[in-house]
């Protein structure tokens, strides 16, 4: 199967898929055709600094998913269906709970 970019419909329902590896973080935006099939939209694929790379896995997690909303913010904001985030850590329900961040975690709350 050929993936083939769609060009977006803000009509249309949208998510992100983020992944962060060690050296890496690769994010896709998808979204939901009209036969229910999903069809990726636009896709990042970014090295992690020098300083990136010592981030704790859930950092890195989070900063996958900040870099995609920047990236892709002009379609998200005026997407008419709320979209969804999909992302593989667990370790990332931490932040749904009220904690003490550290500075840049506090930063990308913001």
């Amino acid at each position: 199967m050929k993936l083939v970019l769609v060009v977006p419909d803000l009509d249309k329902e949208f998510r992100m898929e983020t992944n962060a590896l060690n050296y890496a973080t690769r994010e896709v935006l998808s979204m939901k055709c009209s036969n229910n099939i999903w069809r990726p939209v636009a896709f990042i694929s970014k090295s992690l600094s020098d300083t990136e790379r010592n981030y704790e896995i859930y950092d890195k997690e989070i900063l996958a998913i900040i870099r995609c909303l920047e990236e892709w913010r002009h379609f998200l904001e005026g997407a008419v269906i709320k979209f969804e985030i999909w992302t593989d850590h667990k370790n990332l329900e931490y932040f749904m709970k009220a904690q003490k961040l550290n500075q840049r975690q506090a930063r990308w709350a913001l």
